[in-house]
């Protein structure tokens, strides 16, 4: 069996007995350095109440001064947000919050197949179009002075709200909220986008003094959050948990819309719900069609309008999983494995790819090899590409390292976008690697041990119970690793994909298993017939009520 951490067991007793959770749960809290039933009992259940004090963020009062004298005034304000699920579910709560309190707003996103990320000159060619007097940037404008000054000229007031890295250079902006300035005291790092944006609604509000429950709102929060990969620790714990809430009461038409096509309707949604099922829905749009088809979804108020455009919305995903599969495939013949176990990082371009996917191909090929990876699609003389990383590594730092090669790059550590001369993709390759290969002791490896046992005599579906009080799972808050020791094989199958299927007996229980790229144990589990396992519960999308399924991360022959 794969080590767990030890802990005498009184002290797991106690801390159970304290909190009125299952022993195996007790355990995994320790594991994590939670052993003070005061810091745990918070743990389980976050307060808004609080949430970190914003009045450290710098530019926060600006910019709430300056966006609660347009709504006063009916100043036309465009409110600007990337086409990714960050920048768009932060466009949405804006433009319906200042709605609310009376603006004049017109929502617009950045298009990846015109100008691209962020204040591109065409998104600011658009902007000029509709002659507002402020914009607001979701998501993006960090980087993006040139446009700013641009817009500055033209006697428009900017707001930039973005989470991304901070170049050393002054932003032409009447505010800039970021917590990672350096200026910034905010002690809160991780916020996304939507998250900034919540605040600054929050701001406009009390300036004006109108009673508005920002709760309303926090399903946006929720969503742009977690598929942004952001931390789900300190505030966003709190902002996501009480998020997944809000869209389990199904108050509003289009998120109602978007679950119900999802297939998200058994119960409270969980952090993995909305990074497989309605997050990629959300971006789909913007990798093959326009992005506004999703903003227009999260912004419908009628049941009709909702369930037309989560129908469209669920079409482009559909067609992109397509288009992801061909380009994966292609990567991979391009990546022998002799070349990639010596390779510090992975480099693939071609022409014609499709740009929508390349940031998910890059993920996969990163979490597949736990190496950084960039993928390009190139279009004539140039190419656009994503970079994504394992936990641990900068993708950021590499490419801030390469920057005399790239035309254009900007994002965060975990993942960001460039654009580069086809020409010069070789001398990226070269460089990418060699940037890389300087971060490699940094990478933080998978983890696969158990963070705690099965306790004897605790069904699964009880553990089950207290490990939903871990959500929202995800980054800096994995879902809890459970091993079950010397569990009986009641059956074992390959699935389609290289998956596998195992029926176990556990404490008088039957558990269904799933285990990922886990094809290939079949046989040995089946000839085992009595195993060690290493997962995560998870209720049963299938068979509903307390039905308890594990999602494996190990298995061996007991």
């Amino acid at each position: 069996m794969l080590k767990v951490p030890h802990h005498a067991g009184e002290v797991v007793q106690a801390l159970a007995r304290s909190l009125g959770v299952t022993q195996t749960a007790a355990h995994v809290l320790l594991s994590r350095g939670l052993g003070d039933p005061t810091t745990a009992a918070s743990y389980l259940d976050p307060r808004l109440a609080n949430l970190t004090s914003p009045s450290a963020m710098v530019d926060r009062a600006v910019a709430v001064s300056r966006i609660a004298r347009a709504v006063q005034h009916k100043e036309r304000t465009v409110i600007f947000g990337d086409y990714d699920a960050d920048g768009i579910t932060a466009t949405a709560l804006l433009t319906d919050v200042l709605r609310v309190l009376g603006a004049e707003v017109i929502p617009l996103l950045a298009n990846r197949f015109d100008g691209g990320y962020g204040l591109s000159d065409p998104a600011l060619h658009r902007i000029l179009q509709v002659r507002p007097s402020l914009v607001i940037t979701c998501d993006c404008g960090s980087s993006d002075h040139d446009r700013l000054s641009k817009a500055r000229r033209s006697g428009i007031d900017a707001v930039v709200i973005d989470h991304h890295r901070v170049p050393d250079t002054t932003l032409p902006a009447v505010a800039f909220l970021n917590p990672n300035r350096p200026d910034c005291g905010f002690a809160y790092k991780g916020l996304a986008s939507v998250g900034l944006a919540l605040s600054v609604a929050a701001g406009v509000r009390a300036e004006l003094g109108v009673a508005l429950d920002m709760r309303r709102w926090l399903d946006f929060v929720a969503l742009g959050t977690v598929a942004d990969v952001a931390p789900l620790d300190g505030d966003n714990r709190t902002l996501v948990r009480a998020g997944l809430s809000v869209l389990a009461h199904r108050t509003r038409a289009g998120t109602r819309a978007l679950a119900d096509i999802a297939g998200c309707t058994n119960g409270t949604p969980t952090g993995e719900d909305i990074s497989f099922r309605l997050a990629p829905r959300i971006n789909a749009p913007g990798r093959i069609d326009r992005a506004e088809l999703a903003l227009e979804l999260l912004l419908s108020t009628r049941d009709e309008e909702a369930r037309r455009l989560a129908t469209e919305v669920d079409a482009c995903s559909t067609r992109r999983k397509e288009i992801e599969r061909g380009v994966l495939a292609d990567a991979l013949a391009d990546l022998s494995p002799s070349a990639l176990a010596k390779l510090p990082a992975i480099v693939v371009a071609r022409q014609g790819w499709h740009p929508g996917v390349v940031g998910i191909v890059a993920g996969r090929l990163a979490t597949m090899s736990g190496k950084p990876a960039i993928v390009l699609a190139l279009d004539g003389a140039s190419g656009r590409g994503s970079a994504r990383a394992p936990q641990g590594f900068s993708v950021y730092d590499a490419l801030h390292a390469c920057r005399d090669v790239l035309m254009a790059f900007g994002g965060h550590h975990a993942a960001a976008g460039l654009e580069v001369a086809t020409h010069r993709v070789q001398a990226l390759r070269e460089r990418f690697c060699d940037a890389c290969a300087m971060q490699k002791s940094t990478v933080v490896p998978p983890a696969f041990d158990a963070e705690a046992h099965l306790c004897e005599g605790e069904s699964p579906a009880r553990v089950l119970r207290d490990i939903e009080r871990f959500e929202p799972c995800g980054r800096e808050n994995p879902a809890p690793r459970v091993g079950v020791q010397r569990a009986r094989v009641a059956g074992v199958r390959a699935v389609r994909g290289g998956h596998m299927q195992l029926r176990l007996d556990i404490a008088g229980s039957p558990v269904t298993c799933f285990g990922p790229d886990m094809g290939s144990r079949v046989d040995v589990l089946r000839a085992a017939g009595v195993v060690d396992v290493v997962g995560a519960f998870v209720r049963s999308a299938w068979q509903g009520g307390d039905a308890t399924e594990m999602r494996l991360i190990a298995a061996e022959p007991a």
